[in-house]
């Protein structure tokens, strides 16, 4: 793993931003073999992080624990980890920018084992934003493979800077970006077929908990009810909650706490804002509040947080 990247001895902040990662880009990724501690950090963008071969020990807000083969590390925005003792691990990323699963990627809400991948599972009570799940080894090779195929897809991109001839380099770009979209979309399905668990997955979410889900994240800062949310949907409350919780897991205001704590997550690393005024642009105006919600969601308090990401 690229040191000047990831620890804490380079000039890079601990908090790993993907406007410097992505360059644009809806994906990032990389293939690492890792004999060296990776420090705590966090990312404002979704990790996927798939086990390989050698021995390591992963930690997070929950605890330590040892990785074994075939494991598949998912962490989404806000959330920290890192990695001890390694001997030879190998540790495959494949980065998921946050902005794209709102627009470009949004239809992978539609595929419920992606959903359940992605933002079910780490959004559960307790778990931080950090989900850990299993596949097969033989999954777990491929996946590595297609992410190493990623990697060198990325590392074929231009500079940015470099002169093209404009209409040569719109085409290229739009080859680029669809290659990279069959990369990401391949992990992924190789990562859902080698499930260790293959339960039945959950059902197609309903329309009421995705038109809910849009309203929260054009405005995370609103006061937002239960019986407004409700009425806008033409249901009851109390369906609407039980909706959510089948889908999410969690009730309509503890996804909209998740989504203010990765929002707020943001602000703390790539801002100055004092932590009182970030919690009020997420809707917490209530700095004593904002702190204990923030801490339980992420696992630190916003100070903590933001001494880590400027670290």
């Amino acid at each position: 793993m690229n040191p000047g990247l990831w620890s804490y001895d380079s000039d890079m902040p601990t908090t790993l931003h993907e406007a410097r990662l992505f360059r644009g880009g809806p994906v990032w990724g990389g293939v690492h073999r890792l004999d060296a501690d990776v420090e705590a950090h966090a990312h404002d963008f979704f990790e996927i992080a798939v086990i390989g071969t050698g021995d390591g020990w992963h930690r997070t807000s929950q605890g330590e624990r040892r990785v074994r083969r075939g494991e598949v590390l998912v962490l989404r925005p806000g959330a920290w980890h890192a990695f001890s003792r390694c001997d030879d691990l190998v540790v495959a990323n494949c980065c998921v920018s946050a902005r794209a699963l709102q627009t470009e990627l949004s239809a992978l809400h539609q595929v419920p084992i992606l959903r359940g991948l992605l933002w079910t599972t780490p959004i559960a009570a307790g778990l931080h934003g950090v989900a850990v799940t299993e596949v097969d080894p033989a999954a777990a090779t491929d996946a590595i493979a297609e992410i190493a195929n990623l990697a060198r897809d990325l590392a074929d991109r231009p500079e940015p800077g470099t002169p093209v001839r404009p209409a040569a380099e719109s085409s290229a770009a739009a080859g680029r970006q669809g290659k990279l979209l069959g990369r990401l979309v391949t992990v992924l399905g190789v990562l859902a077929d080698g499930r260790v668990d293959r339960a039945e997955p959950p059902p197609v979410v309903h329309p009421a908990v995705r038109a809910t889900v849009a309203r929260f994240e054009a405005d995370v800062a609103q006061n937002w009810r239960l019986d407004d949310l409700a009425a806008a949907v033409n249901l009851d409350p109390a369906y609407l909650s039980r909706l959510f919780r089948r889908h999410t897991g969690l009730s309509p205001l503890g996804f909209l706490a998740r989504l203010r704590a990765e929002q707020a997550a943001a602000l703390l690393a790539a801002s100055d804002l004092p932590a009182a005024r970030v919690g009020a642009a997420v809707g917490w105006d209530d700095p004593t509040y904002f702190a204990r919600r923030f801490r339980g969601l992420v696992g630190l308090t916003p100070t903590q947080y933001r001494e880590r990401s400027r670290r």
